[in-house]
């Protein structure tokens, strides 16, 4: 249970971040929404 909560905060986590960099060249943007989405799935559906 602890080690999913922890997984789906790492990954919001590094979203933000990633949509932080998103200036970069690349399609960063889309690394940060999937990542948000994969974080928020995996914490919604720890219960």
């Amino acid at each position: 249970m602890t080690y999913r909560t922890t997984v789906g905060w790492s990954l919001i986590t590094s979203g933000i971040v990633t949509l932080l960099l998103a200036y970069l060249p690349g399609d960063s943007m889309w690394w940060g929404v999937g990542l948000l989405l994969v974080g928020i799935a995996v914490f919604v559906g720890r219960r």
